[in-house]
């Protein structure tokens, strides 16, 4: 399977990707439906923002009325951090101290005209390179309400624990396979991070600079199913990405429309449904429910089901027990095949075979559903 942009972003510590703004005003749309308040009198934080690339600062920037923020804060680093971590090159004739990261603020009328946007930003100097780990920026991530960017890949570990560590509200893009990390999933299955409101089936796509293309991706472009594609004479990357949140939307607490065990084996869409049913782990006490509409109602065991459940999830609806990758138990699977391959993943038997299935969520309907 080829990688995507993001995953060889991460790789390549390629980190300039770059989410267009009718993306970023999808997401934002959907919160402030829920709540039309849920930003107002708020300060915003953007780390790792470049206000000159980036579409999150322009957002709230020029929403800033619309909203009712208190302030808007971004940050972005210096040219020589991006060229010392990423080999990004200097700008020729750089009009700006390439040692130091910017900080760019809006929080009131600056030019007198009556209302408060984008040409009322105000722009500084970091004392730093403006990396989200430093003290400076740290201080910038404790005084802000809600923290909301497109952080560097190949550091989302590292941006995930620091953004958990300042216990604010937050709204943030990643690659889908995020969601298993150790550092994430625990605070997914205790109910404290949930995904966004944009489905996991759209596909986002990420401006890429000229700079990445030609350093990492230029055979790519010719490539036939290529993940990157030209609009306007610009490179653009397809990548499953996921928003991610601790805020709230309605679509998490629509429940899905489920049928009966036997019904989805009489008429489900789904072949593999029709022909075998619902088979049962080897590796552990539950049935494997490969497709997240065929979630049989009347089963009152543990289920395991894809990662695109997550899109689905409603926790009125269902209870998540953990992910194949801590609960499943190699040792009958050892014992059969003599090896193993890869981490602990759950299997299934088929006709004597042992088939090894992708990554599972384990979950179970709570009761009275």
């Amino acid at each position: 399977m080829a990688e995507s942009p993001l995953e060889r972003a991460k790789k390549a510590k390629a980190d300039e990707y770059y989410t267009q703004i009718a993306d970023i005003e999808s997401e934002m749309n959907a919160y402030v439906a829920y709540d039309r308040d849920v930003f107002r009198g708020k300060t915003v934080l953007c780390p790792c923002d470049d206000p000159e690339d980036s579409y999150f600062t322009l957002f709230f920037a020029q929403k800033f009325s619309e909203l009712g923020l208190r302030k808007l804060i971004s940050t972005s680093y210096a040219p020589t951090a991006k060229q010392d971590r990423y080999g990004i090159p200097i700008p020729q004739g750089c009009k700006y101290d390439p040692t130091r990261g910017r900080i760019l603020v809006v929080d009131h009328d600056v030019n007198g005209d009556g209302t408060v946007d984008f040409k009322d930003l105000e722009w500084g100097y970091l004392e730093g390179d403006g990396d989200f780990r430093s003290d400076e920026v740290k201080r910038l991530r404790d005084e802000a309400d809600v923290i909301v960017t497109n952080p560097p890949f190949s550091m989302f570990r590292e941006y995930f624990t620091w953004l958990m560590e300042a216990d604010k509200k937050f709204i943030y893009i990643c690659n889908k396979n995020c969601v298993t990390y150790k550092e994430v999933f625990p605070h997914i299955k205790d109910n404290k991070v949930w995904l966004g409101a944009t489905p996991q089936s759209r596909d986002l796509l990420f401006r890429i600079p000229s700079f990445t293309v030609e350093r990492f991706l230029k055979d790519e472009l010719s490539k036939k199913g290529s993940k990157y594609k030209v609009v306007d004479g610009k490179i653009y990357g397809r990548s499953p990405a996921v928003w991610m949140t601790n805020m709230e939307h309605g679509r998490r607490h629509q429940p899905l429309q489920l049928m009966t065990m036997a019904d989805n084996i009489r008429f489900s869409k789904h072949k593999e449904i029709r022909e075998t049913g619902y088979l049962k782990y080897v590796n552990y006490d539950a049935i494997d429910v490969p497709f997240t509409d065929a979630i049989p109602c009347d089963f009152t065991g543990v289920m395991g089901v894809p990662i695109s459940f997550l899109d689905k999830y409603c926790p009125e609806q269902f209870e998540i027990i953990g992910i194949s990758l801590e609960l499943a138990d190699m040792k009958p699977i050892k014992e059969r095949l003599g090896k193993l391959n890869g981490g602990p993943r759950l299997y299934t038997e088929e006709k004597g075979n042992l088939i090894r299935q992708y990554e599972r969520i384990l979950i179970r309907l709570k009761k009275g559903d």
